[in-house]
Order: C-alpha cells, then sequence, then structure tokens
C-alpha cells in the first residue's frame, strides 16, 4: 500500500463507470478534485448489469477487508433497462429484480463498516437516434421509455434503504440541447455529460450529513503546502480554488487549511533551539 492513507472512494458499474476516465470524464475529473485528499478506484466493467454486479460483490468488497472504501458510488441500469432478446440471453433484468439486485448491492456496502457511504447513480436519458446512427441493428431494445421506470424505481429504493441517490436522467434532460451535445454515441457521455454528471455527485457529498464529512473541501490535504518556500500562499490558493466551476465558492479557504497544517508545517518542540 502507498501511503499515507486516504480515504477510498470507489466507483463501481458498467460502461458508464469503466469509460469515465476517458478525457473529461467525470471520474477522471472526480479524481482530479480529490487529488490530494482521498483516492479514487475504478471497478467499472462495460456491458454488465446489476445480475452481473451480484457476481462479484464480494471479490470486490470483501466484508474481511482490513481497510474498507470511506464511499462508494454505484451505476447499473442502462443494461438492465434494454428490451428482453428473443433468444433469452442478453444484458435484460426484469425491473423487480433489478431493484431487488441494488438493494442487496447497497445494504452489502452498508454492511462494510459504519462509516461507509453509499451513493447510487440512476440511469441515464439516451439520445435513440444517435444510437441507431452509430451502431446499427448491433443494439438494439434501448429506449428512454424503458430506462424511465428503472431510474424512478431506484430512487424510490434510495429512499427506502437510506442511500443517496443522483437523478442524472433529469439533471442531463434540463440542459439545452442535451440530446445532441452529451453522447458520444448515444449512450455514453461527452465531456458536458460528464460534467453534469459529476456537480450532482458532488452536490450530493456536499449536502449529506456525513460524519466525518467527504466533502472535497472538508477533507484534511494531504501534507503541508509550505514548508517555508516562498509564494506559498499563491499556490495555496492556486490548489484550492482551481475546481470552482465546478463549486463556485467566492471564499478562499487557503487560510484555513494553512491553518489545519499549522502543526505539520512548524518543526516539533525538541527540534527548535
Amino acid at each position: 500500500m502507498v501511503g499515507p492513507q486516504r480515504p477510498q472512494i470507489v466507483l463501481f458499474g458498467s460502461s458508464i463507470v469503466q469509460y469515465s476516465f476517458t478525457d473529461g470524464g467525470w471520474g477522471a475529473t472526480l479524481a482530479d478534485i480529490y487529488s490530494r485528499t482521498a483516492d479514487i478506484i475504478v471497478r467499472g466493467y462495460a456491458g454488465w448489469n446489476s445480475r452481473f454486479a451480484l457476481k462479484v460483490l464480494d471479490q470486490v468488497f470483501p466484508k474481511d477487508a482490513v481497510i474498507q472504501p470511506s464511499l462508494v458510488i454505484v451505476y447499473f441500469g442502462g443494461n438492465d433497462s434494454m428490451d428482453p432478446h428473443p433468444s433469452g440471453f442478453g444484458p435484460h433484468v426484469p425491473l423487480s429484480e433489478f431493484i431487488d439486485n441494488m438493494r442487496k448491492i447497497g445494504e452489502h456496502l452498508l454492511g462494510l463498516s459504519d462509516k461507509t457511504r453509499v451513493i447510487f447513480l440512476t440511469p441515464p436519458p439516451m439520445n435513440e437516434k444517435q444510437i441507431q446512427l452509430v451502431f446499427g441493428d448491433v443494439i438494439k431494445g434501448r429506449s428512454n421509455e424503458l430506462c424511465r421506470p428503472y431510474a424512478e424505481a431506484l430512487l424510490n429504493l434510495c429512499r427506502e434503504i437510506n442511500v443517496k441517490g443522483v437523478d442524472i436522467w433529469t439533471a442531463i434532460q434540463q440542459q439545452d440541447d442535451w440530446l445532441n451535445s452529451c453522447f458520444t454515441d448515444g449512450i455514453h457521455f461527452t465531456a458536458k455529460a460528464s460534467e453534469i454528471v459529476l456537480k450532482e455527485i458532488l452536490k450530493a457529498v456536499r449536502e449529506a450529513d456525513w460524519k466525518p464529512s467527504l466533502y472535497w473541501k472538508s477533507l484534511p490535504i494531504e501534507f503541508p503546502f509550505d514548508f517555508g518556500v516562498p509564494n506559498s500562499i499563491t499556490l495555496c490558493d492556486l490548489e484550492l480554488n482551481r475546481n470552482m466551476r465546478y463549486e463556485p465558492d467566492t471564499v478562499s479557504l487557503c487560510d484555513q487549511e494553512l491553518t489545519r497544517n499549522e502543526q505539520l508545517e512548524s518543526p516539533p518542540p525538541t527540534a527548535r533551539l
């Protein structure tokens, strides 16, 4: 293990998670924002549904692990909600089973430790015409009408089991021209859509009454900004404010963070002459 030990934030899901580290992806930007406070760990598996997720749940999140994640962000549902294939195979999972699977996933994750928090992302909308243009007949059976009840039912489940739910189904569709600006292929996200998802996740974390807070500005920054190097205040302001476009805030936290790390910056009393 690489030290110092940090909080772990795990992204668990299908291609929306696996591809989140592409250029401008929401996972990559989340890692950037938390780069000095927490580790972002990706467990994303393209093409998977909630049924597959249950098969590996104990391997990805073993209950006897010495260190348990502080936060797990889970996304499944887009593949589950596809039309059943005539052969009986394919990724489709009936709505009732999907909710049962997500309940089991949520309860397993919440049981990892008394400080493990969970966020579920709803299935997003999609651009059906773009899917047809890009994939032709290779991908069939995806539609907003099929996906909508999965998103709605998942939010109801979140309220029932006390898990934070992020409604990206609605958030994306509230954007102007979302059909043409939010998807690379009708399914997966452009940088614009990823920014929408990221802001919704950060909002959920910021507003949660978790103790301790997992909001990026509330976590202790690793190592001091300043070991007596000139102009460190400028570097501190840059570090703390470079992600303001995701969370506008006119108050600089530089002085607060410097105070928080003051003991680290000062030599121990026995070393003073």
